[in-house]
């Protein structure tokens, strides 16, 4: 399982701006800066754009100006993977480490939308012994029971991100893992093919 919410893309009008340095082309600059911050790019600066981004990350370092701020909830075992795009990409998650215990444990703290009944009954026995080690360290403060609970915890359990990212590794993002067996990162491709002007910079299928 995996959600995005709070998705925000910001700094398109400037980073074409940028993109017409190397030629003194802003002349011909027709975007537009909405009332909301958002950017409309024209026909010559689409274009432009197009053209760098299929011309290769040389040419392509506007994109890495273009940033999106989006909040991410997925497994464990899914984090584990994201955390090989660290170079252009910021995180800053929720803490197990002093948060864990201040809830009950769930089904929905946990991605099991995949599992047989029979490893759903196993798996309601594991949050069962999650929340009886909560409660007694939440009464007695007791690092070895935390140690237990931290230790013990599946990592199909999600976690929140907020991230921070920018065109250029949703390239690589996109391109690398659009058919990737996890389902999550199906969600996540399909959150990527839906930015503005992704068609045209991210996907950039003709």
């Amino acid at each position: 399982m995996l959600t995005v919410r709070n998705t925000n893309v910001m700094n398109i009008y400037n980073a074409i701006r940028g993109a017409r340095n190397p030629m003194n082309s802003w002349d011909r600059m027709d975007s537009v800066l909405l009332s909301d911050g958002s950017c409309e790019l024209g026909p010559n600066d689409l274009g432009l754009a197009r053209r760098l981004a299929r011309a290769g990350s040389d040419h392509r370092k506007y994109l890495r100006q273009i940033f999106v701020s989006v909040d991410i909830t997925a497994p464990l075992y899914w984090w584990k993977e994201f955390d090989t795009y660290k170079v252009g990409t910021v995180a800053n998650s929720t803490s197990t480490m002093h948060k864990i215990h201040s809830k009950p444990f769930c089904r929905e703290d946990f991605s099991i939308d995949q599992m047989s009944e029979a490893t759903l009954e196993k798996m309601d026995a594991v949050i069962s012994w999650l929340e009886e080690l909560r409660l007694r360290f939440v009464d007695t403060k007791d690092k070895s029971v935390w140690y237990d609970m931290i230790q013990f915890l599946p990592s199909s359990y999600n976690q929140m991100r907020t991230c921070t990212l920018n065109y250029e590794n949703l390239i690589n993002i996109y391109h690398a893992r659009k058919n990737h067996k996890l389902d999550e990162w199906h969600v996540l491709c399909h959150w990527i093919e839906h930015l503005p002007y992704a068609a045209d910079l991210i996907v950039m299928e003709e």
